[in-house]
């Protein structure tokens, strides 16, 4: 009798160990996430989530998640596509990255057949499609797409500005064939540029801006120009979202923590991600600043979902992109959830829409070097203002000056303008400005005549 009590003592402290040893390999739970230190849209989904800490922030401490330790694997990618392709490797959770490429992930996952991701969150958008651009060398002679036929054009395949590749060829009845097109990552198109490699290099953003800010680009082509919005999001394997339900709110709280934080104090998070990311603040301030590119708004909008299905049909012609079930694929029920928990109202925030040409009549601004950014109310007074600084002896890192047509914020220095009867117009191109002294006279002119720079 004493042996079968040892026997059956035995037993349950083996069950009881193996109970132990369970619970304590399961209080260790890895979230890996991948995000693009070179693509400014995906960085509330990203970089500043991961430079101020805020998934720890939010992940759940209780209930079922009560001891858990978290072990948090970010790695970073140059665009989209390699992202999708780590995800369905299993090798990925969370996936941030722009339009086309997202949808590109929907359809890849739902083809497996077994394995789905879900749309959770958006980061930030532009209504009019701001933020993919195409760039010539600054020599170049190339001033439109159409001379671009038959030349070398490089783009990250798979990319959003891929995307609006086929969209630009669509528009202007140009057979995408006409294109030499070169799969380049970004820094492999900025330097081919900046050397004189390639006859022009598409790309999303900052990328255009980042070489107009060094000086080795110029724009031809703005995305504005197909007027449909431009957006990044983030995804997450389906797998994970069933199995912890209660981190992926957790994600989705800290990309608007992070969209919050962009908004409150943009010259701050233009300084902040400048340190976290290669991209210098100067630029980062064109797309975060109020009337900057980018809109920081997490909530997934009904345009949005219809934007989506639009590039999906856009890939589906003409690169063969596999079906999206749209509704099985966007699932905003968290990103509602974490709203709910931050005591947000996300059926207002969804309402909500700005559109570019909101910033028409903007004050130009001047980021003057040991004083900030100071605003004026014309681009006349902005000049006086900058020339001043530089009499001073002051450093100008920046100018922004608005598009007179679009409300695009853009750097003064790399900007057309139109002089007539005492008042000064931007326009982003050379076509734009010399369109308007032709409807409207007027002289045509570039930064550099109206305030000469030291070389």
């Amino acid at each position: 009798m004493r042996s079968v009590k040892r026997i059956l003592v035995g037993f349950v402290c083996c069950a009881a160990l193996l109970i132990a040893i369970g619970r304590s390999a399961a209080r260790t739970i890895t979230i890996r996430l991948g995000y693009q230190d070179m693509c400014t849209d995906t960085y509330p989904a990203g970089n500043v989530i991961m430079g101020l800490h805020l998934l720890r922030h939010f992940l759940p401490t209780k209930g079922k998640y009560a001891g858990v330790k978290y072990r948090i694997v970010w790695r970073n990618y140059d665009s989209g596509a390699p992202l999708t392709n780590m995800m369905i490797a299993g090798k990925l959770d969370f996936g941030t990255m722009g339009d086309y490429p997202l949808v590109v992930n929907g359809a890849k996952f739902q083809a497996t057949g077994s394995e789905q991701s879900l749309l959770i969150t958006m980061t930030a958008y532009n209504l009019d499609g701001a933020g993919n651009g195409i760039v010539v060398p600054v020599s170049s002679k190339i001033n439109s797409v159409d001379q671009l036929q038959g030349k070398s054009l490089s783009v990250p395949i798979g990319s959003a500005a891929w995307g609006m590749l086929y969209l630009l060829a669509k528009d202007r009845h140009i057979p995408f064939s006409h294109f030499d097109i070169i799969n380049q990552a970004p820094m492999v198109g900025i330097a081919a540029i900046a050397e004189n490699r390639i006859a022009a290099h598409a790309d999303f953003c900052p990328m255009s801006e980042y070489m107009e800010f060094k000086g080795t680009g110029r724009m031809i082509f703005c995305g504005s120009e197909t007027h449909i919005p431009y957006l990044h999001g983030a995804v997450v394997r389906a797998a994970f979202a069933h199995k912890y339900p209660a981190i992926v709110t957790a994600y989705c709280e800290a990309v608007t923590a992070a969209d919050g934080w962009i908004k409150a104090n943009p010259l701050r998070a233009s300084r902040m991600l400048a340190k976290w990311t290669m991209i210098p603040r100067q630029v980062l301030y064109l797309y975060f600043s109020h009337g900057g590119y980018l809109v920081p708004d997490p909530t997934i909008k009904p345009l949005w979902i219809k934007t989506l299905a639009f590039d999906h049909s856009i890939l589906t012609k003409y690169a063969g992109a596999p079906p999206l079930k749209m509704a099985a694929w966007v699932d905003a029920r968290y990103l509602k959830a974490a709203y709910k928990t931050l005591g947000l109202d996300y059926a207002k925030q969804e309402a909500q829409m700005v559109s570019p040409k909101q910033n028409i009549g903007r004050p130009p601004e001047i980021w003057v070097n040991g004083n900030g950014i100071e605003k004026f109310k014309t681009i006349s007074q902005m000049i006086r203002g900058y020339k001043v600084a530089l009499k001073s002896g002051k450093k100008v890192s920046a100018a922004y000056v608005y598009d007179h047509d679009t409300g695009i914020k853009m750097f003064a220095r790399t900007s057309w303008f139109t002089m007539n009867q005492g008042a000064i117009h931007a326009f982003m191109t050379l076509g734009e400005a010399t369109r308007s002294v032709k409807s409207h006279g007027g002289a045509l002119c570039s930064f550099a005549k109206l305030v000469p720079l030291p070389n």
